[in-house]
């Protein structure tokens, strides 16, 4: 009993290090950051000041606020769109094939989503595979120009976030009592009636959690808009990356980065809220 004490202390020790070693320290110096003054040579002066997250209010930057969250909600919509027929069509495969459909949609995670959207470069180009097998069946004349575009970027954000959409999906769909659709069906509901009335709001747990782990990313992903956007498709996080590489305004960044982070924990409260909120009304129900 005593070594089973000693092995849980051990390993929650380790855990609670890691944790803080980490991930507290590090968010700890970017907040204490972001109250500091860039310095030309020593990148921060230690002065403290509130003029990073006064920028934050500047009209360029809400804009491209803006245009972030615009680029990130069509995506989400879109992994939606696209993820739900697809998770559900799993669900209803025999069970002995729903493994390996999983694990066709698991198997992009082995590839780094840096070296994939090079790839997709390759897809997307004047001269790609894409305007390419296009030309060739006779379907457009010309090829079409599709990299450095918006639609270039909705296309990556899509392509790299579906999966985080489809699993979260098939959990909760799969965790769907039958005989709820068969009650329904006894009664005369029509399909329509039933994906409405039944299915979705007894799937909302799963979309809400797939539309975060997809909304959340999609607003950091900097490099899918550097190589598919160009300048003219930026997020917050290009915004971020810029401010500490290249204009070498630590404190500005960070404030940035702070400030994103906040919106993504009130998108986290929200989503808490709304499971609180389901579950409350399925407990009435």
């Amino acid at each position: 009993m005593l070594k089973l004490f000693n092995f849980r202390n051990t390993i929650l020790a380790i855990i609670i290090g890691w944790l803080t070693l980490f991930v507290f320290v590090p968010n700890l110096m970017i907040i204490a950051t972001s109250f500091l003054t860039r310095d030309e040579a020593n990148l921060i002066d230690f002065t403290f000041t509130l003029n990073n997250y006064v920028r934050l209010a500047d009209p360029l930057y809400i804009k491209v606020v803006w245009h972030s969250f615009y680029m990130a909600t069509i995506a989400t919509l879109l992994c939606l769109v696209v993820g739900y027929p697809f998770a559900y069509i799993i669900t209803k495969m025999p069970k002995n094939t729903r493994p390996f459909m999983l694990f066709l949609v698991i198997i992009p995670f082995w590839t780094n989503s840096l070296i994939r959207t090079y790839g997709l470069k390759i897809v997307l180009g004047t001269q790609g595979v894409l305007n390419k097998s296009l030309l060739a069946l006779d379907i457009i004349e010309k090829p079409i120009r599709l990299m450095y575009t918006e639609t270039a970027v909705m296309i990556g954000l899509v392509y790299v976030l579906l999966p985080f959409m489809i699993l979260p999906l098939y959990s909760a769909i799969e965790k769907l009592n039958g005989s709820y659709i068969e009650a329904a069906k006894d009664l005369g509901a029509t399909k329509f009636q039933t994906f409405t009335k039944i299915i979705l709001p007894l799937t909302m747990p799963g979309i809400i959690g797939g539309c975060l782990l997809v909304l959340l990313p999609a607003l950091g992903m900097f490099y899918v808009a550097d190589l598919l956007g160009g300048a003219k498709n930026l997020l917050i996080g290009n915004v971020i990356k810029s401010q500490v590489l290249n204009a070498r305004d630590w404190p500005f960044g960070a404030a940035t980065s702070i400030a994103l982070t906040a919106a993504m924990a009130l998108l986290l409260f929200a989503y808490y809220k709304a499971g609180k909120l389901f579950d409350r009304n399925s407990e009435l129900s």
